[in-house]
C-alpha cells in the first residue's frame, strides 16, 4: 500500500516544487509521511467542508491546490478556522498536502488545463520559467477560428465549474478573439505580459477595479485589445485536478477522488 510519502514524491515529480513562487508553501501541512493511503480526495481548498467530505468518503489523504497556512498564524486552536481544519484532520487521521504555484507553473498544471478548456489546442508559457520552454506562469494561444467576444465569454462559463459569480466581461460582445492568454486564479499582476504578449483577450480571475479600469483605459488608446474575461478564482482552478488525481492513481494503485464540491466563498447575486 502506498504512503503519504509516495504519494508526496508522485505529485513533485510532476509538479515540481521548485516551479513555486518564493513566498509560497507546498507539501506535506498535516499527517505523518509514512502513514498509509489507500483513498485520496482532491480539492481547490483545505475547507471544513473539503474535509467533512474526506471523512464521509474514508479518504486519508486531501490534496489541494491552495495551502492551509499560507501565511503566518500564531495558535491552532479549534476555535480558529484553520485550527478547527487541523483538528479535525488529526482527529480522523486524514493527511493533507497542497500543489499551489508549482501546479500552476507545471506543464500539465492548473493553466494547461484552464487553456484547454477556453479552447486552445496548443498553448505556450506567458512567462516561461527559466530554462523551460513548457513551463512556466499562464498560456498564450490561438482558437481554432475567431470568435466573437461574447460568444467566447459564454464558451469559457459552459467550460468551468458553476459558480454565482459566474463570467464578467469587459470589452466590446462583438469584438473579434482568436488570441487568448489566460492564468487561474488572482492574474491582474500580468497585465504588463499580457499586453506584450498580443492577446485579444485575457482570461483570469480576482479582477480588481483598479488594475482591471488602468488596464481598459490603455486598452482604448489603441485597437480595444486586450479584452477581459474574469471568472471565479475557485472554477480556474479546479480544472487540473481530475488529471493530477488520475496521475495518481496510475502511479499508486489508490482509489482517488475529484470534489465537486464548490469552494467559491459566493452563495448568491443579484443584480443592482
Amino acid at each position: 500500500m502506498a504512503t503519504v510519502a509516495d504519494i508526496a514524491e508522485i505529485l513533485e515529480s510532476r509538479f515540481r516544487p521548485e516551479l513555486a513562487e518564493s513566498w509560497d508553501v507546498n507539501g506535506l501541512t498535516v499527517g505523518d509521511p509514512a502513514a498509509q493511503v489507500d483513498k485520496v480526495l482532491f480539492a481547490v481548498d483545505p475547507s471544513l467542508a473539503v474535509v467533512d467530505e474526506a471523512i464521509e468518503l474514508g479518504a486519508n489523504l486531501i490534496v489541494t491546490h491552495h495551502p492551509l497556512l499560507l501565511r503566518g498564524v500564531t495558535t491552532v486552536a479549534a476555535t480558529t478556522s484553520k485550527g478547527a481544519v487541523v483538528h479535525r484532520l488529526i482527529s480522523n487521521g486524514i493527511a493533507l498536502y497542497n500543489a499551489h504555484t508549482n501546479a500552476d507553473a507545471a506543464a500539465g498544471g492548473v493553466c494547461d488545463a484552464l487553456a484547454t478548456a477556453v479552447g486552445l489546442a496548443t498553448s505556450t508559457p506567458l512567462l516561461p520559467a527559466p530554462g523551460s520552454d513548457a513551463e512556466g506562469t499562464g498560456r498564450i494561444g490561438m482558437l481554432a477560428g475567431p470568435l466573437t467576444l461574447g460568444e467566447f465569454a459564454q464558451a469559457v462559463a459552459k467550460a468551468l465549474p458553476p459558480t454565482e459569480h459566474g463570467v464578467r466581461v469587459a470589452g466590446e460582445l462583438e469584438g473579434l478573439v482568436t488570441t487568448v492568454a489566460v492564468v487561474g486564479g488572482a492574474g491582474d499582476g500580468f497585465f504588463d505580459a499580457v499586453r506584450s504578449s498580443g492577446a485579444d483577450v485575457y482570461v483570469t480571475a480576482d479582477l480588481r477595479h483598479h488594475p482591471a479600469t488602468e488596464a481598459r483605459e490603455l486598452a482604448e488608446l489603441g485597437d480595444g485589445r486586450p479584452y477581459l474575461v474574469d471568472v471565479s478564482h475557485y472554477a480556474s482552478e479546479w480544472l487540473w485536478l481530475d488529471d493530477a488525481a488520475e496521475h495518481v492513481a496510475d502511479a499508486a494503485g489508490v482509489d482517488t477522488v475529484v470534489s465537486t464540491l464548490s469552494t467559491d466563498p459566493w452563495t448568491a447575486r443579484f443584480s443592482a
